[in-house]
């Protein structure tokens, strides 16, 4: 076993990512260039929990802004997280990896239904988890239910791949005075409301003292690295 600092992690990935270049959907080679960072950390010597967004399908705030009803427009949302959730595990089996998909939201002919305990078993033998539906209730967000699941699955990070390298005071992209930080406490991403991930997620990562690690996903190879130390990434913890 590798010399790493957090044995168990469960990365965040948006739906957006799996877009690639496209405007919508599913790019699978995209999904398989994550699959292969995620098998960068396996051969690390870490044990790996997966939640992705539902965004590059449907996401349920922007239908309720549109007139949908809330909860059924959440309800398309967590589906949508369902259908990466499979192409994900799809990619990962065809390349070798033990992965299992777990649903908030009992499907007993697609997937296992989400429990910690059986989470945790699945981790222990050294296979991929996949926590898909969310919370499996309306008005979280999958940033909430990564959270939740990282803390249930007894995770020592939540990693939080994303487009930038970190943590800024601003965003990079419409402020270029905008500084990066290697680190941030749980209390500043709240009280300057840097939004990186929703309030409720910070609040459950801090409550449950679990480090929240935010890189750049769009990098090849950088999850491994960043799980070893290395390039850039900003670390929030309560310190």
């Amino acid at each position: 076993m590798s010399n790493i600092k957090y044995k168990r992690i469960l990365l965040k990935i948006s739906g957006e990512v799996l877009m690639g270049s496209q405007g919508f959907g599913i790019d699978l080679a995209t999904v398989g260039r994550v699959a292969d960072e995620i098998i960068g950390l396996r051969k690390a010597g870490a044990e790996v929990a997966l939640v992705i967004g539902g965004g590059n399908i449907f996401r349920g705030l922007a239908g309720a802004a549109k007139g949908m009803e809330r909860v059924s427009a959440d309800h398309m949302g967590i589906m949508a997280t369902v259908m990466n959730a499979l192409a994900m595990q799809g990619v990962l089996t065809s390349k070798g990896v033990d992965a299992r998909m777990l649903s908030a939201i009992p499907m007993p002919t697609v997937c296992e239904t989400y429990a910690a305990a059986k989470g945790i078993h699945h981790l222990k033998a050294g296979r991929v988890v996949l926590c898909a539906a969310g919370t499996g209730l309306p008005f979280f967000t999958t940033d909430t239910g990564a959270a939740l699941r990282a803390a249930e699955l007894k995770c020592d990070a939540l990693f939080k791949g994303t487009s930038v390298d970190g943590v800024y005071s601003a965003d990079p992209k419409k402020d270029p005075a905008a500084k990066r930080y290697e680190h941030v406490s749980f209390g500043e991403i709240l009280s300057r409301d840097l939004r990186i991930m929703d309030p409720a997620a910070i609040a459950l990562a801090r409550d449950n003292d679990i480090p929240v690690v935010v890189f750049s996903i769009r990098e090849a190879g950088n999850v491994a690295k960043v799980l070893a130390g290395k390039g850039l990434f900003t670390t929030i913890d309560k310190d």
